[in-house]
């Protein structure tokens, strides 16, 4: 948990010194990435909104996945991530966002769709990306893993920002 804190101060400070902002739509993590977030002082400066959309019925009321995207693709897809994290950008005014949703396990998996198998998106105002992972472990283990690879990811993603600007 210590490098998960430790990945969460390097985007605050990362914000911070760019003056931009954050919002997290978790599902899989069901607030993991958010509470490693205010663990860090001075993160209201950058941190706007987080929500936990862990049913279907909160990912299209609380931050507007349509319907038929979830009936099409399922509630764990790369089209669900990515309207997330639009959506929770869009809703907040947040220059970045963080979407995760997955399978932590024991159950619910499937052959197409296995235990661990997770989609993080990472969204700015110019662009979003969704990330497919199959991580092993527990469900705890699959839930940190997630958190701290949308850290990393979106390290990344401002980074690409930047350089391409």
């Amino acid at each position: 948990m210590e490098q998960l804190k430790n990945l969460s101060e390097k985007i605050i400070i990362k914000l911070k010194n760019k003056g931009k902002s954050l919002s997290v739509a978790e599902s899989l993590t069901g607030g993991l990435i958010c509470s490693s977030i205010v663990d860090i002082p001075g993160c209201s400066a950058v941190f706007l909104e987080g929500v936990i959309s862990y049913s279907n019925n909160s990912k299209i009321k609380k931050i507007g996945v349509n319907p038929h995207t979830i009936e099409k693709y399922g509630a764990v897809s790369i089209q669900t991530a990515s309207e997330m994290a639009e959506g929770i950008l869009k809703s907040s005014c947040s220059d970045y966002a963080i979407s995760t949703t997955g399978i932590a396990g024991p159950d619910g998996g499937s052959s197409l769709k296995p235990v661990g198998l997770v989609y993080i998106g990472i969204a700015s105002k110019f662009k979003t990306e969704v990330f497919k992972y199959v991580f092993d472990g527990d469900r705890q283990s699959v839930r940190i893993m997630t958190a701290k690879k949308s850290f990393e990811l979106l390290q990344d993603f401002i980074k690409k920002e930047r350089d391409t600007a």
